[in-house]
């Protein structure tokens, strides 16, 4: 019960007051038990407004965040979403109460037999997971509609704008030194553009840093 009440408290005090309108974000924070994806030593922070680590130089985003981000990608029923580094899937879990198909990747295989377990517990057969680069994407399965990535980025890799279907979008936090903003990437018939949504700045996934630079 006292998480019941956290769970709606996040909702009401995080979600709502940062302009997430969108009703099916908020049923699923409502009803997703974010407990379930979080260590067990981890599990009083589950509803905290702070990014909650979940192994080592991996966290899940502010609740905040990630509700921004899914409502700025405008989720539909009939779409394939792919989340990058999911770490241990609630995103993904978010994503399949919206979509029709979500595919999760990690790098760490331990995050993402944590994130089955986890999508498992929530009856979402509507979402598998998988282990590779983040900064690979997951060309398999694409084209498409959506890819949301969990955490910032100092890199837009090419291999994610690829994985786009026409129309697609991609919701990623760039990162520029301690500062960072949402973007919005979506492939036209001919090119793909971005708009910026809000600013934000969780920290940089694995892999995706800038690769360091030398000053002779």
């Amino acid at each position: 019960m006292e998480l019941a009440r956290a769970r709606d408290m996040m909702v009401e005090s995080q979600v709502r007051t940062a302009d997430v309108t969108d009703p099916r974000i908020i049923h699923a924070m409502r009803t997703l038990p974010r407990e379930r994806f979080m260590p067990a030593h981890k599990r009083a922070l589950a509803y905290a407004d702070i990014e909650v680590d979940v192994a080592p130089g991996r966290s899940l985003m502010r609740p905040r965040d990630l509700a921004k981000l899914i409502q700025s990608l405008a989720p539909q029923a009939n779409e394939r979403a792919l989340e990058i580094a999911g770490a241990t899937g609630y995103g993904a879990a978010i994503l399949a109460s919206m979509c029709r198909e979500v595919v999760t990747l990690d790098p760490d295989p331990d995050l993402s037999f944590a994130a089955h377990a986890a999508l498992e517990s929530c009856a979402l057969t509507n979402a598998k997971t998988v282990s590779t680069a983040a900064i690979d994407g997951w060309k398999d399965e694409g084209p498409y509609d959506l890819i949301l990535l969990n955490g910032s980025a100092e890199i837009v890799p090419d291999a994610w704008l690829a994985q786009l279907a026409p129309g697609g979008r991609l919701g990623v936090i760039v990162r520029q030194g301690a500062a960072g903003s949402a973007r919005i990437y979506t492939r036209g018939a001919e090119a793909v553009a971005y708009r910026t949504m809000f600013d934000a700045a969780p920290p940089v996934a694995t892999g995706l840093a800038k690769p360091p630079t030398f000053a002779f």
